[in-house]
């Protein structure tokens, strides 16, 4: 059975998890940002932030992550699943913080497609930071414009996700779908 891999994205607090949680909530097939794991996981090793430190190590590290969560997500039995930022969006990071990486990142996006991607616009009202998402809100509107255009680079046409309440926005995915 072939399931449609929709992707959920945004710039740094545009209430990505939160729509994922919902979804969850009503029942839907949903898999997780990756990227707090693999700040953890760094984190253990005794490095506090591995994507200032070794960004290229990060993005591999993330591209491998979103590569076996997209494999995941052709094992799923469902009609679809959602996943939480997909794989152009490390190409996208990278290109923001102008990072050199080799061109194994753009072949794995272009082999790995997904069906659907739903794009969350940002959101000063509701845009906070924490010990991982240490973006300001300026350079939060600059990674989304980045997520924009690297997703259209690749061929897509992201749906933009109205900015409404997080039941309204998931009741906007759904409907959508």
């Amino acid at each position: 059975m072939k399931n449609r891999k929709i992707v959920i994205t945004g710039g740094p607090g545009t209430g990505k998890s939160s729509i994922i949680h919902k979804l969850e909530e009503k029942g839907e097939k949903c898999l997780h940002e990756i990227s707090r794991q693999v700040t953890l996981e760094a984190q253990k090793e005794g490095i506090d932030q591995l994507f200032l430190k070794k960004p290229l190590l990060f993005s591999e590290k993330l591209l491998e992550g979103r590569l076996n969560q997209f494999n995941e997500a052709k094992e799923h039995q469902s009609d679809h699943i959602f996943i939480d930022r997909g794989l152009p969006d490390v190409v996208a990071y990278m290109d923001y913080f102008d990072t050199n990486y080799p061109d194994f990142f753009h072949r794995t996006c272009e082999i790995n497609r997904y069906d659907i991607i739903f794009i969350l616009p940002p959101w000063k009202e509701i845009y906070t930071s924490d010990n991982e998402r240490y973006e300001s809100y300026e350079e939060a509107l600059k990674i989304s414009s980045y997520l924009y255009s690297t997703y259209r680079r690749y061929g897509y046409d992201p749906i933009e996700v109205p900015k409404l309440s997080v039941e309204e926005r998931t009741t906007f995915i759904l409907d959508k779908i």
